[in-house]
């Protein structure tokens, strides 16, 4: 492989022997006394996204962190996504220095605070973020629950292989999402229509970093690239469509509109339509009626 070199792979791998480009997340967890702890993290990646019956995050951490001690005690997180702003990522790097105490950290922190708005004793949330996610930590998974608070100096065996304490001195945490909080320009953004112009401005972390720097880089516009959808046969359309309720009829003219939906998703979606048609007292989907589900689709997803 002469286009190649071999890199020999260490621990941290992401960091030490790869450019890998991750989120900045401030994690906040609650502390002993009370207080809000905020931990700056990339290792913060979506986890169950479909097909179950809640949603999660993975968050990967020293198992020996504030962050870390907080959830083995009381399991209560939230996710604060922050934009690009210069100052914010140079409060992200210091509140990310292991070491310090929550009440040595958090004195001068940068970032404003606000309450959950789920319930009092969560870890508040960063008014600045663009977004954030509180969570909850499902330790039932892998019988995580037996993993407690206290081990500053590494952990023994037995570690769990995805959920809790992973190895001596690793961890990692499945939260389940309990509510997304979205500031109004991106939620709108979002349900109306989201264009190159009201993204975020989202720092990219490079993962790489030396005994020096952490490097990350600023937002640029994003660049649109069109979806090469391949339209289904409008028979395939049909044959699924009879098949998802006796009840619920679809004309030849309604199923001609639905052929650029995925095949992978299309019992998915023509199930959902039958079940709005039946609230509305609809037997035959024509193109009229494709329209009155549609539009109820659209409400659905704003609220």
């Amino acid at each position: 492989m002469k286009d190649f070199k071999d890199l020999r792979i260490v621990d941290n791998f992401y960091q030490t022997s790869a450019f890998f480009p991750m989120p900045t997340v401030l994690v906040g967890t609650v502390s002993e006394n009370g207080q809000t702890n905020l931990g700056a993290y990339s290792l913060c990646f979506p986890y169950y996204v479909a097909g179950k019956d809640y949603y999660a995050m993975l968050l990967e951490c020293r198992n020996s962190s504030n962050t870390a001690q907080n959830i083995l005690r009381n399991k209560k997180v939230s996710l604060n996504f922050i934009t690009d702003d210069r100052k914010y990522f140079k409060e992200a790097v210091r509140l990310g220095f292991p070491g310090d105490s929550t009440e040595e950290k958090m004195k001068n922190c940068l970032f404003t605070l606000q309450d959950s708005t789920i319930e009092k004793g969560r870890p508040q949330i960063v008014s600045a973020a663009f977004q954030v996610f509180e969570c909850t930590w499902d330790d039932s998974l892998e019988d995580a629950y037996l993993n407690k608070a206290g081990n500053l100096e590494g952990y023994e065996p037995p570690y769990r292989n995805f959920n809790g304490i992973t190895s001596r001195f690793g961890a990692h945490f499945i939260l389940k999402v309990d509510k997304i909080l979205m500031k109004p320009k991106y939620y709108d953004a979002i349900i109306n229509g989201v264009k190159q112009n009201n993204f975020p401005s989202v720092p990219v972390d490079y993962g790489y970093r030396d005994s020096t720097n952490f490097w990350y880089t600023k937002f640029t516009k994003p660049i649109p690239e069109k979806i090469q959808a391949k339209e289904g046969d409008v028979n395939s359309v049909k044959y699924a469509a009879s098949r998802i309720d006796p009840d619920v009829k679809f004309t030849d003219e309604a199923c001609a509109r639905l052929t650029k939906i995925p095949r992978i998703f299309l019992k998915a979606a023509l199930t959902q339509m039958v079940e709005i048609a039946k609230q509305e007292g609809i037997t035959l989907i024509d193109e009229k009626a494709l329209e009155i589900i549609n539009d109820k689709r659209r409400s659905e997803k704003k609220k």
